[in-house]
């Protein structure tokens, strides 16, 4: 039996400049809404299809110079891509900001958390 290669690591570009990040979770909101109606089975019967978003959660270190002003970003396209050839890049665009916070702990650098929205998503 061969041995799998499976992907890694991977490099995230906001607006082609590279970015240093710890973790990034991406999650798909479907927009599909429960339809709840008054009926005898006394359950619901359906859904209501609405619109997609794409949350993305990021945690990055805090450089010493050149941070990204983190709240401000409105419009940005967030390239994700294997560090490795081979597997797909994932870019998601009309990014915005909705949260930003920091966080310092005794033993590890400064980080901050960050909650995005992507409005689309694309593969190459």
């Amino acid at each position: 039996m061969a041995l799998q290669e499976y992907l890694g690591a991977i490099i995230m570009e906001i607006d082609g400049k590279e970015v240093e990040v710890e973790s990034l979770d991406v999650t798909f909101k479907t927009g599909r809404k429960l339809v709840k109606t008054m009926n005898k089975t006394g359950r619901a019967k359906g859904f209501a299809k609405g619109i997609g978003e794409y949350d993305l959660k990021i945690t990055a270190v805090i450089p010493v110079t050149g941070d990204i002003d983190w709240a401000a970003i409105e419009g940005a396209k967030i390239d994700v891509y294997p560090l490795t050839s081979g597997g797909t890049r994932d870019s998601y665009l009309d990014c915005f900001t909705i949260d930003v916070g920091k966080k310092y702990t005794v033993d590890n650098e400064a980080k901050q958390d960050l909650t995005m929205i992507a409005l689309r998503k694309t593969t190459v």
